[in-house]
């Protein structure tokens, strides 16, 4: 066991995934967002404000995101960017599922620092447009819990159905937990 104030370092591997995603820039965007839509935060802070069940935030989760996810956040960092003569297009995620984080938290709230998932969705000088995220397992198996990694796989598996869902391929390393 630690001591309590002592600072510890943990090095852990990950996986970049880099997958192709049909269509146009904007298409693709559209789709993703389709997809995987924002989360209703008015109705999460109604919950929050009635206290309600558990259950009930499931349920709202459940009918927010039709492929699992929600995006908490999003941030197009084109405008920005070319200011300095970047013309990339790249828009960044936040993107999860607060009732699967709650299964993990329950474990350990350090879980946080992961979840949701950082997404990019973005188009390099090829024009090809990518999804970019880092493999769910390969986050949360670093935190030494079997169950967290266990959730950490569900979310592999989650990942792969709506790249299917996007048309995209499904990479190897979500293909071996399908």
């Amino acid at each position: 066991m630690q001591a309590p104030n002592t600072a510890t370092s943990i090095t852990h591997s990950n996986v970049r995934l880099q997958i192709p995603v049909p269509g146009s820039f904007a298409e693709a965007m559209g789709t993703y967002e389709r997809l995987v839509p924002a989360l209703d935060a008015a109705r999460v802070e109604d919950l929050v404000r009635r206290q309600a069940s558990w259950d009930e935030v499931i349920e709202q989760a459940r009918e927010n995101a039709p492929h699992g996810f929600v995006i908490f956040w999003r941030f197009d960092i084109t405008p920005l960017m070319s200011l300095a003569g970047d013309e990339w297009p790249c828009v960044q995620y936040l993107m999860g599922n607060h009732t699967i984080a709650q299964r993990m938290f329950h474990h350990d709230p350090a879980i946080m620092l992961s979840a949701p998932l950082r997404t990019v969705l973005c188009a390099g000088a090829s024009g090809v447009v990518t999804l970019q995220v880092d493999l769910p397992s390969s986050r949360f198996g670093s935190y030494g819990n079997p169950e967290i990694a266990a959730v950490g796989r569900e979310l592999d598996d989650k990942l792969a159905g709506l790249l299917d869902a996007l048309g995209a391929p499904v990479p190897r390393e979500l293909r071996a937990r399908r």
